[in-house]
């Protein structure tokens, strides 16, 4: 089989991350050793991981008007994403505060910028979700337009796999996409929000790996032990090659995301921490 053509409908922000000791506590305020500025965004970062695993991969986003936009693009380009339906849109791209502790765990904010208006009814959007095997949608912008590609990408007749994440959509919301969604991956902390049926669940478990359940399949994938420096963009990597690796088989891709999950989490930074189909391949091989 050739290579999974993947759509990516979601975010792209320009990364600040601020490396710390600890985490701040509320109403404490801690200095830094370094700051780090770097393309990111869940669906940019899971369109590069899926690009890098192997999948003709295109993406559906939109960024702003402002110096970061070329920037995002480039990044695109640079890992081999097709961009034709990466918008252009006035004000600001999406941007993302991130402080990581010297054990690796993160804080995030998002401000969503030009992320807020993607709007998939134009041609170039519902050419690329109608032309792809799987369309991987995440909740970094407006759950309308979520849904609107999950039915445009369902009326195709292509997978739909949805991160339902980060948590916060309202339930009528989050009830309309499981009635158009074929895999759901969550975390263990998005699991606990996610309340609907779905044919494919996915849940990520760190350093323990992942679960699959269906209605009559249920096993767990181990992750790989590794000295974790930053897990930031982990969970996006394994979405990202998840998607990629979907239609050659569930349990051969899941075992390859969570590969690609755990080498993320030694490289600093969400954008560019995916590791190649090379690299997931040398540490699956016995």
């Amino acid at each position: 089989m050739g290579a999974a053509r993947v759509c990516v409908v979601g975010s792209i922000n320009a990364d600040l991350t601020f490396t710390v000791a600890n985490l701040p506590r509320p109403g404490q305020t801690v200095l830094a050793s370094s700051l780090a500025s770097a393309p990111g965004g869940k669906g940019g970062n899971q369109a590069v991981a899926a690009a890098r695993a192997g999948a003709a991969t295109s993406l559906v986003a939109a960024v702003g008007d402002d110096a970061a936009a070329e920037s995002l693009r480039a990044h695109l380009r640079a890992n081999g994403v097709d961009e034709d339906a990466v918008v252009s849109l006035a004000g600001p791209s999406g941007s993302a505060a991130i402080v990581v502790d010297a054990a690796g765990e993160n804080h995030i904010v998002v401000a969503p910028g030009a992320n807020a208006l993607l709007d998939v009814d134009a041609p170039a959007a519902r050419a690329a979700i109608g032309s792809a095997d799987v369309v991987l949608l995440q909740l970094e912008i407006s759950p309308t337009t979520a849904i609107a590609a999950a039915q445009q990408a369902r009326d195709a007749g292509a997978l739909v796999m949805l991160n339902a994440s980060p948590v916060g959509t309202a339930a009528h919301h989050l009830l309309a996409l499981s009635h158009l969604t074929d895999v759901v991956v969550v975390n263990e902390t998005e699991a606990a929000e996610w309340h609907w049926p779905v044919r494919h669940l996915v849940i990520t478990r760190g350093a323990r790996g992942a679960s699959y359940v269906s209605d009559d399949e249920r096993f767990d994938v181990p992750a790989l032990r590794v000295r974790a420096v930053d897990t930031t963009g982990a969970g996006d990597v394994f979405a990202g090659v998840l998607a990629a690796g979907w239609p050659a088989g569930h349990e051969h891709a899941l075992q390859r995301a969570c590969a690609a999950g755990a080498l993320a989490t030694l490289v600093r930074g969400a954008g560019d921490c995916a590791p190649s189909a090379a690299d997931i391949d040398a540490v699956l091989t016995p």
